[in-house]
């Protein structure tokens, strides 16, 4: 089985999770052989309990496996887009932040806490392929994610590493 930590990287936190490849063996491949990967955070809006980072294309596109819309505590999500897909400016992205490129946009989450619903109003459903669970830490984890919402993720990074 292979793990992954998972760290907020200014506030110093982490959290370990294990790839789910008996469900997502495409996505996990993906980024097991990405690894180390790290960008700009930023908090959910819609989803509610949610950070991700954007990341330019690094593999192709896995298709769907092992999809939710209702993501739980501690699921890490792997969402495909297109730079169009998130042009519009409710997004709150600056031209500064995001990953700077067209094309292919991959989108790693990490869920935090409870009743998150993946709906997005200029788009619909946004299914995501669920490539791991956290196994350790998730509670302080969970505290730095809430932290990010309130206290700001300008000048964070999230990284995923091999363990």
């Amino acid at each position: 089985m292979k793990h992954l930590t998972v760290s907020l990287d200014k506030r110093g936190v982490s959290c370990v999770a294990k790839l789910l490849d008996d469900v997502a063996p495409r996505t996990c491949a993906a980024v097991w052989d990405a690894l180390p990967l790290s960008a700009p955070v930023f908090h959910g809006k819609y989803a509610r309990n949610e950070i991700y980072t954007l990341l330019p294309g690094f593999a192709p596109d896995p298709g769907k496996e092992n999809t939710t819309i209702t993501p739980i505590p501690g699921d890490l999500c792997w969402f495909s887009f297109d730079s169009d897909d998130l042009g519009n400016p409710a997004y709150g992205y600056e031209n500064t932040t995001g990953t700077g490129t067209t094309g292919a946009i991959v989108d790693l989450a990490v869920f935090y806490g409870r009743n998150n619903l993946l709906i997005n109003g200029d788009q619909g459903w946004v299914p995501g392929n669920v490539f791991g669970a956290v196994t350790e830490n998730l509670a302080e984890f969970a505290a730095a994610c809430q932290d990010l919402w309130m206290g700001g993720a300008r000048g964070e990074t999230l990284s995923f590493s091999r363990l």
